[in-house]
């Protein structure tokens, strides 16, 4: 009958039961060994037992003596690109290949910049200058006025219209342009040559004459000042240090009486005059005289007063004309424009004092005058 274990009543051997204990030995002695019995028949195999646990790993052997080689195998497929790595360093140049032949003229290209201008050719004749105007006589000299306080700046007038351009002398013919050549094939870029050298400079072109110069307008009128701008942003820099205390300023004086005359033909010894207060007093003064007409003239310019000491003086002004030279005697002789520097004197108080001209010799003689008397504060 087969074993089966799922059918009743089969005769399946059971599995082999755990082992006995052994039990003592008994008393005796050992007989003779007997012969040997026949091999019984092997039972049937038990079922294998669990596995035991594995043990540790033992130490590696050495690495043995490595086998002759495969033989290669088949190429595997292509993998994909890798990233491409940095870029190596250039290898040394290369032999220049042979030039190659020239190629046909290019199309001319586009005309480059002007190149500098040229020496300018000769200057023309400069033309004839025209008829200088007759100046006209001088108007008479006022008398200065003692020095006011600064005005405000008046607003500026607008500018007048610009004065005509003179015409524009002839332009020099331009020569005639060289026809251009056909365009032919780009060639090969060949190795560069040599550079050669440059070609010499041609000729300058002479340069056109230049048309005569247009007359000069007329000034115009300056235009008006434009807004003071905003004052622009910033922190005020730290005082500097005071610097050192400058000499001390001339005495200031007030102008008590001032006077001018015109038309005047014949010796005016009160042009200018003052009486002075309750006490001493220095006071400055001066003229200036201005001689239009005269067929013959002959006079001074003069200041008469009382000095401290109570006697009574002529002081003659020295006199000077516009070059700066003065008139020997302060005596006026001729023509012309003559003023004196400020002179100093004392004078007694309650006296009265005067600017004048002097008798002499007026002939034919129109002229003006005037003077001014401060006193010193």
């Amino acid at each position: 009958m087969s074993c089966d274990e799922n059918v009743l009543g089969s005769c399946c051997p059971g599995p082999t039961g755990p082992t006995g204990p052994t039990g003592p030995t008994g008393p005796g002695y050992t007989g003779g060994t007997g012969p040997t019995g026949d091999t019984g028949p092997t039972g049937d195999t038990g079922d294998t037992g669990p596995t035991g646990p594995t043990g540790a790993t033992g130490s590696t052997g050495p690495t043995g003596p490595s086998g002759p080689q495969g033989t290669p195998g088949d190429v595997g497929p292509t993998g994909d690109d890798g990233p491409t790595g940095p870029t190596g360093p250039s290898g040394p140049q290369g032999t220049p290949g042979d030039v190659g032949p020239t190629g046909s003229t290019g199309p001319t290209g586009a005309t480059g910049p002007s190149g500098p201008q040229g020496t300018p050719g000769d200057v023309g004749p400069t033309g004839s200058t025209g008829p200088t105007g007759a100046t006209g006589p001088s108007g008479p000299q006022g008398i200065p006025g003692s020095a006011g306080p600064t005005g405000s700046t008046g607003p500026t007038g607008p500018t007048g219209p610009t004065g005509s351009i003179g015409s524009t002398g002839n332009a020099g013919s331009t020569g005639p342009t060289g026809p251009t050549g056909p365009t032919g094939s780009t060639g090969a870029t060949g190795a560069t040559g040599i550079t050669g050298p440059t070609g010499p400079t041609g000729p300058t072109g002479s340069q056109g004459i230049t048309g005569p110069t247009g007359a000069t307008g007329a000034t115009g009128l300056t235009g008006m000042t434009g807004p003071t701008g905003a004052t622009g942003a910033g922190s005020t820099g730290p005082t500097g240090p005071t610097g050192p205390t400058g000499p001390t300023g001339p005495t200031g004086s007030t102008v008590v009486a001032m006077g001018h005359v015109t038309g005047q033909s014949a010796a005016n010894p009160v042009i200018v005059t003052f009486t002075v207060g309750a006490s001493d007093a220095i006071f400055r003064i001066s003229m200036d005289m201005v001689v239009t007409v005269a067929t013959s003239i002959s006079t001074y310019l003069f200041c008469d007063y009382t000095d401290e000491n109570n006697v009574a003086q002529t002081l003659i002004l020295p006199t000077t004309d516009l070059s700066g030279d003065f008139l020997s005697g302060g005596v006026v002789t001729s023509i012309g424009n003559y003023s004196t520097p400020v002179i100093e004197i004392r004078v007694k108080a309650g006296s009265n004092m005067s600017l004048g001209t002097a008798s002499g010799t007026f002939t034919g003689v129109t002229y003006s005058a005037g003077g001014i008397i401060e006193k010193v504060t």
